[in-house]
This record gives structure tokens, sequence and C-alpha cells, in this order.
């Protein structure tokens, strides 16, 4: 599914106000707990990005050395 600003921007008024249901539009979602919500968002903002062509990386890797 393709998601949009204005579903992204509606996450973010939630997440700002302490609100669990998210109104998109004529759909009305209640998530279960903030964490639930902010996980949403985060999948909406890594969608977002990719369509956008400004993803980033989500490897890290670790230096280390002898010394």
């Amino acid at each position: 599914m393709p998601w949009t600003q204005q579903q992204l921007d509606a996450i973010e008024a939630a997440i700002a106000s302490g609100e669990l249901t998210v109104r998109f539009g004529d759909r009305t979602v209640t998530y279960r707990s903030m964490d639930e919500l902010l996980r949403a968002r985060a999948v909406i903002k890594e969608s977002l990005a990719a369509e956008s062509g400004t993803a980033t990386d989500r490897f890290s890797f670790a230096q280390t050395s002898k010394g």
C-alpha cells in the first residue's frame, strides 16, 4: 500500500496529542499502544523515503582493532 504524507501527518498528530486513534480520510484506525503507533510511523517514513529515493540503509558495521 502506498502511504501518503497526509497519513504520516495524521500519525504524527496522534503521537503529539497522545491519541491512539487516527483518521485517514474515511478510515479510522485505533492502535493498541503508543509503541505500535510509533512503529507504524517508522514504517510509513521508511516507505515514503524509499519512494522518493532518499531511503537510508538499516545496516551498521562495527569497527574493531587489535590495539
